[in-house]
């Protein structure tokens, strides 16, 4: 089991856009993916018409297990672990806890065998959450906006990956809301290359159809497959796929 992140230290950078198309994407070619809403604002479970049921925050107290959490969505092999309210206080329930960095990865454990790919819907900031969030995952997604101060923010991650030596944790970023029409946007993606491997080559427009995911409560391809943006998904996940570490099986296909 494979364990993405979409996480930014800046809010509003379409984050929990990406982790529903991207969960959306790979649960579409057979795999059996876990989305795990770890934002109090809840926004992948809205999106994914998921009520929360029993709060989520019962997850971090070790008051339940994962799989008694999970629900399912409206699409094939793609389930929630749903998010509400009650997680605003999951920095103070970590603080209280021994070994907090592994929490995350102690919750996910029993799951390896009922999903190959886990996707985190990541709250902004840095805070004992999101370090445990960098324990847990093998790949960091960060949607990053074309402007100085994300990719000032970009490098702040990199930097932070480098200083704690968090060894397994690959980086991986991309461009999102790219307005082809401001100057500062094509400037930025023309050098995009000069931010070094951690930058992917994929980018995803700005478009009212992302907005619209709020408005449908669906993923962007469901509604329209073919809108530049979702096209784009499609591009992002497909580099994703090559660059996570150790590959994902590919679903077995009935003869």
């Amino acid at each position: 089991m494979k364990v993405l992140a979409v996480y930014n230290i800046k809010g509003g950078v379409g984050k929990t856009s990406t982790a529903v198309n991207l969960a959306w994407y790979a649960s579409s070619q057979g795999q059996r993916v876990l989305l795990w809403d770890l934002d109090p604002q809840g926004a992948s479970t809205y999106c994914l018409q998921v009520k929360p049921g029993k709060r989520p925050d019962r997850l971090l107290r070790g008051k339940v297990d994962a799989e008694n959490i999970v629900k399912p969505t409206l699409y094939d092999n793609l389930d929630l672990l749903p998010s509400d309210f009650s997680m605003r206080h999951a920095d103070l329930l970590l603080h209280g806890m021994k070994k907090s960095q592994q929490q995350l990865q102690k919750i996910l454990s029993p799951l390896s065998r009922d999903y190959d790919l886990v996707i985190m819907d990541c709250p902004p900031g840095f805070t004992l959450l999101s370090e445990a969030i960098f324990h847990a995952a093998d790949m960091l997604i960060v949607p990053t906006l074309p402007s100085v101060l994300s990719l000032r923010m970009l490098k702040q991650v990199i930097d932070f990956k480098k200083e704690h030596s968090i060894g397994k944790l690959r980086i991986r970023a991309f461009l999102n809301m790219v307005d082809r029409r401001k100057k500062l946007h094509l400037h930025i993606l023309g050098q995009r290359h000069r931010i070094g491997k951690q930058m992917m080559q994929a980018c995803i427009p700005y478009a009212s159809a992302v907005e619209q995911m709020a408005e449908l409560r669906q993923p962007l391809p469901e509604f329209n497959r073919l809108a530049p943006a979702a096209m784009a998904y499609g591009v992002l996940w497909a580099e994703i796929w090559d660059a996570i570490p150790g590959g994902l099986k590919l679903p077995c296909t009935p003869e």
